[in-house]
């Protein structure tokens, strides 16, 4: 069991500040202890039981969280700049609860800004890995709650009773007699002139009246109104409108540019200029952008993955698989899946504003990797890294995708080379086709047995290399890991602290091959575990069948803890497992774990020709997922709202990953080129029946919760495929073929079509 945190004393600081300022000094939490399993199953204890990935980032971060502080100002707002990336998750609005939690503040009066990228907090500003309520649950209370006690002593003095005497209000302390004061009022008294250590208690549970109760988003009504600010919103003086044409093959250099001085006469164009990654263009307006990009003729060099195809990446990976060796005497279940390219691209297009000047430099953006973008967008513009200001702006979306800084990269360059303000925008179809992806994997599995007992498990995943190069969000280690050697073992690192084996399947060995370095790879959305989950599960299946077992029971007959068993009891128990459905339709079930937390998911899936064959633009329908149940434990869900929709998004990105969603490579670029072609989940495949279970806890700790839907959901669309047709997937998405499409070839000066983007077409 974890320790309670609720009632343990914590030591933080009182910071010299004009108005209240407090902060926290945190050591290592409690861990969960290993689950026991069952006796009659051979237990598989793994190094997620010990320590997992986000253990590491939260120890990583705990030495710099007394240099994260909460102030509370003369107006009474309550104010703390979150050193993570808001990006869609409503990690600004858990935050604000931590904070409304300790200080008995009303909601709104709490202020959560985006902290500038921080170099002296090392590992402490990296937003990934569903870490940031992880990490920073602990060290965000201790800070409240120091101030909440300064309050209280300021108060006592101001009101001459004693701290006892006094309780706290919506942001108002009132003594016995009725008499009240207000936060604002004693910010400048319950400052300090000098660092004072001191210790504290926080909230326990039992007393919780914000952390656990459903919340909307604090910042839902500007985002529906219109009102919420973006990069592309912020009003920096003559920062101006700028695209850049790209290589027509992933990663294409410029060999010559043949009418640079006709495109710069073009309305609207202030600049044009060659640039590391394409020919850069500032204009009035972007609609004049595209214009001038589209009248560019460029002879391009090729790229890293010139002539390059799904088929020729697909042997790369075959050469590049780990031996599994010599098959057991025992019986065996096996199988190899292939899981092809996907896009990573956010909702909002990849997109950056740079001021460079001679002797320093500001950047906005969405930064999950602030520190690491100022040191490397430093060292390209000759400054010291004091001379960039790193300023992280709001995000819509990210799922990994702005781990990497390329547009922050790309806009500083160009400021730098034109010595004007730039207002660097991609286009759909560049982040589609030049941007990150989630890397071309194999994964083969094999599981031995005997009679009703499992025996060992080997899965061998090769893929090709994840760019990890963000390292823990400080320079060191996104350096090394972008080291010839360091880049295998950071990676492998990465896996296998990612990977968690939720069944008791005797010996168990996990490992991970990656090859070819010609794309541009990042972390989407669970990085390796949606594909190694999807493989297993299915081989589960597999192995249930063979055992004559009913694929929900043999589950629970093996599953290493209650915890998990309980998820899966309940999707079983409100799904309705086992019950008639057509034939040519069925369900699927799955029940993967990580980072703490456990989910299941129950869906069911229509294949039945007419369903499959419906016609779309493009392609054809293919199978349709009617139904969703989904039960996660996540320990204590500080919003359980906030929970649900992240739950519901990795559900629909778990449809998508397992039917229709996939790149497809030819001679060295994608085709796909933005969402009409790319074939996210649509509302022909959004199951009309979805219900999200927040599982009941009493857990005094968060876990990892960002990244944990994907990987059930198109886990149990996959099984459920299988039973469906009588077929084991091995390729997915599942459609990968019967959605393609050919582009429509286009030589300038007739402009291309809009899904063709800026890239020169082939």
């Amino acid at each position: 069991m974890r320790e309670s945190i609720g009632r343990r004393r914590f030591l933080g600081y009182v910071l010299a500040a004009p108005t209240l300022v407090t902060a926290a000094e945190i050591g290592l939490r409690p861990t969960v202890a290993a689950a026991s399993s069952a006796e009659f199953q051979l237990p598989s204890p793994g190094i997620t039981d010990i320590v997992d990935l986000n253990d590491l980032m939260t120890v990583a971060a705990a030495p710099t969280s007394g240099l994260i502080s909460v102030g509370v100002g003369q107006d009474g707002m309550v104010s703390f700049a979150l050193p993570r990336a808001e990006v869609g998750q409503g990690i600004t609005t858990s935050t604000a609860m931590l904070i409304a939690e300790e200080l008995s503040v009303p909601l709104d009066r709490v202020r959560v800004t985006l902290a500038d990228a921080r170099p002296e907090l090392v590992f402490n500003q990296l937003t990934g890995g569903s870490n940031t309520t992880f990490a920073t649950y602990t060290p965000i209370r201790v800070a409240a709650a120091i101030a909440r006690r300064r309050l209280l002593e300021a108060a006592a003095i101001e009101l001459g009773s004693a701290v006892t005497d006094l309780s706290v209000r919506d942001g108002m302390i009132v003594d016995r007699s009725g008499r009240s004061i207000g936060f604002g009022a004693l910010a400048d008294k319950a400052a300090s002139v000098r660092i004072e250590q001191v210790s504290v208690e926080l909230t326990p549970r039992e007393s919780f009246t914000v952390i656990g109760k459903p919340h909307s988003r604090i910042d839902a009504l500007d985002a529906v109104t219109g009102r919420k600010k973006f990069a592309m919103d912020l009003d920096v003086p003559d920062a101006k409108p700028t695209m850049v044409c790209r290589a027509p093959t992933l990663n294409g250099k410029v060999g010559s540019v043949a009418n640079l001085a006709e495109v710069r006469a073009m309305a609207g164009v202030t600049d044009v200029v060659v640039i590391s990654t394409g020919v850069a263009v500032r204009a009035e307006t972007f609609g004049q952008c595209i214009d001038a990009v589209r009248a560019l003729r460029v002879s391009w060099k090729p790229g890293t993955a010139a002539g390059k195809s799904d088929e020729i990446v697909r042997r790369e990976l075959e050469r590049a698989e780990l031996s599994l060796g010599l098959p057991p005497l025992t019986p065996t279940v096996e199988g190899k899946f292939t899981f092809y390219f996907r896009g990573n691209s956010a909702l909002e297009t990849n997109c950056a504003i740079a001021d460079v000047r001679a002797d320093r430099a500001e950047i906005w953006s969405a930064l999950k990797s602030p520190i690491v973008a100022q040191r490397t967008i430093a060292a390209k513009l000759g400054l010291a890294p004091s001379r960039v200001a790193v300023h992280v702006v709001q995000g819509g979306g990210s799922f990994g995708r702005k781990l990497f800084f390329d547009a922050a990269l790309e806009a500083a360059e160009v400021s730098q080379k034109i010595g004007k303000p730039v207002r660097l925008m991609w286009h759909r179809a560049d982040d589609a086709r030049q941007g990150r992806v989630h890397p071309m994997a194999t994964s083969r599995v094999r599981v031995s047995y005997l009679g009703g007992t499992v025996l060992g498990y080997e899965q061998r995943h090769t893929s090709v290399a994840t760019d990890l190069g963000h390292g823990l969000g400080e320079i060191i280690t996104a350096t090394a890991a972008q080291l010839p050697v360091g880049d295998i073992g950071f990676s492998e690192t990465f896996f296998l602290l990612s990977q968690t084996m939720p069944y008791n399947f005797g010996a168990t060995s996990q490992l991970l091959s990656e090859t070819d370095k010609g794309f541009n790879t990042g972390s989407m959305r669970n990085v390796y575990s949606p594909d190694v989950a999807c493989a297993r599960e299915l081989i589960v299946d597999q192995l249930a069948a063979r055992m004559r077992k009913d694929p929900y029971r043999f589950r629970r007959d093996f599953l290493r803890d209650d915890r998990s068993r309980a998820v899966l009891d309940k999707v079983a128990e409100v799904g309705g497992w086992g019950r008639a459905l057509p034939a040519g339709t069925a369900q699927g079930i799955a029940v993967p774990a990580e980072y703490k937390s456990v989910s299941a998911a129950l869906v069911e899936i229509d294949c039945r020709p007419e369903t499959v064959n419906r016609p779309i633009r493009e392609g054809v329908a293919g199978p349709r997922v009617t139904r969703a149940v989904f039960a996660v434990d996540v320990g204590l869900a500080v919003n359980p709202r906030g929970l649900e929709a992240q739950m519901m998004g990795g559900i629909s990105d778990g449809i998508a990953l397992a039917l229709t969603s996939s790149l497809h490579l030819r001679d060295g670029y994608f085709l796909e080129a933005s969402w009409d072609n790319y074939f996210y989940t649509r509302q022909w495949n959004t199951p009309l029946a979805l219900q999200i279970i927040v599982m009941p806890s009493t857990s005094e700790q968060p876990g990892g919760a960002g990244e944990l839907g994907v990987a059930p959901a198109m886990a149990a669309v996959a099984c459920a495929y299988g039973r469906a047709t009588g077929t084991m997937p091995t390729s997915f998405p599942i459609n990968h073929g019967t959605l393609s499409f050919e582009p429509k070839p286009t030589v300038p000066p007739v402009p291309p079509s809009p899904t063709d983007g800026l890239s020169h077409a082939r």
